[in-house]
């Protein structure tokens, strides 16, 4: 059992978890709780640590899916104390893990839905984790296939994005890209439409008939989508507002436009 935070394996795990450096180097992020456990491709876990008092615990619990995934997987078991260290939320339930990270490739994406329906999130500096984690989930509920993302976006490995994604992030793609304006091109060069979230939409966003192969583009939580990335949409799409509201949170518009792409 670990029992001190200066073992070498300690130092990683909390390393990976501050910096996005080191993810990047290390190929490799931290997935904190039963359920990203549970959810966790196997193929892809590096390590497994719990706590001693959620080993405790585990064997008294009538579902067993968590125990027996650990014992295939194997695990370090590491004290109360060296965990709460560990740990990125206020009551930790015992259990992390790293994982490697997948490499995405768009060409690839692309052509695997050459002449096929489909549907991208492309977002512009979302700052906020708990924003683009909740994207993410929503992505997977709403049947999207890809999030394109530009390299002021919150890092998709950082811990509450994760968290927030609820085990999403396993399964949607995530590609950052050094060229944001670029990759719409690219998308428009693949008979995608691009329909940004805009204050000056021109249409309201459930006034049109979306196609198969769409792509929605959202801006930053405060300022929105810059001039030259709206300029990029085939269209400027608004949400209706009442009262004093003058927008949504990014999530939340998201999410409404998610869905309603899917309405044929």
């Amino acid at each position: 059992m670990i029992t001190s935070t200066s073992n070498n394996k300690i130092k990683n795990i909390i390393k990976l978890c501050t910096n996005s450096k080191a993810r990047r180097e290390q190929n490799a992020f931290v997935a904190e709780g039963v359920k990203m456990f549970i959810e966790a491709p196997s193929a892809r876990i590096r390590e497994v640590y719990v706590s001693e008092g959620y080993l405790d615990k585990i064997t008294g619990i009538t579902d067993k899916s968590c125990l027996n995934k650990l014992e295939n997987t194997g695990y370090e078991t590491v004290s109360d104390q060296v965990f709460a260290k560990i740990s990125d939320t206020v009551t930790p339930q015992g259990i992390l893990c790293v994982i490697d990270r997948q490499a995405q490739d768009i060409g690839q994406i692309l052509k695997d839905h050459k002449g096929r329906d489909i549907r991208i999130l492309a977002v512009e500096n979302v700052r906020d984790p708990g924003n683009l984690g909740t994207m993410i989930r929503t992505m997977e509920a709403a049947g999207y296939d890809l999030m394109l993302a530009s390299e002021g976006t919150v890092d998709v490995y950082n811990p509450k994005v994760i968290r927030s994604t609820m085990g999403s992030v396993y399964r949607i793609p995530v590609i950052y890209t050094d060229d944001l304006l670029r990759d719409l091109g690219l998308l428009k060069k693949e008979d995608i439409s691009i329909y940004a979230a805009h204050l000056k939409g021109e249409e309201y966003y459930d006034c049109i008939a979306y196609g198969g192969r769409t792509a929605v583009l959202v801006g930053n939580e405060a300022n929105g989508l810059s001039e030259e990335a709206a300029a990029m949409a085939d269209k400027l799409v608004k949400i209706p507002m009442q009262g004093q509201v003058e927008s949504l949170n990014a999530a939340v518009a998201a999410a409404l436009f998610l869905y309603m792409t899917r309405r044929r």
